[in-house]
């Protein structure tokens, strides 16, 4: 079974404000991947599938950090 995760935001927290208290809920569900992992859940996923996703991911990671990286240095 998953873990419980409660995610809660008070109105105290955010003074008073709704519109903020709402922005700080979905901040606080999207850290916690709750709707990820329903999404990864609600059906079968083979196991070389989870490997393919989880390499092109890291890939995708990877080449990000490495622009990243060379416009760091390109503008120093």
């Amino acid at each position: 079974m998953s873990k419980c995760i409660n995610v809660e935001v008070t109105l105290e927290q955010v003074g008073g404000n709704v519109s903020r208290l709402i922005k700080r809920f979905i901040k606080k569900v999207k850290k916690e991947r709750i709707v990820e992992d329903y999404l990864e859940k609600s059906h079968y996923v083979k196991p070389s599938e989870k490997r393919r996703r989880k390499k092109q991911k890291n890939l995708q990671n990877a080449r990000k950090a490495q622009q990243e990286r060379d416009r760091k240095l390109s503008t120093k």
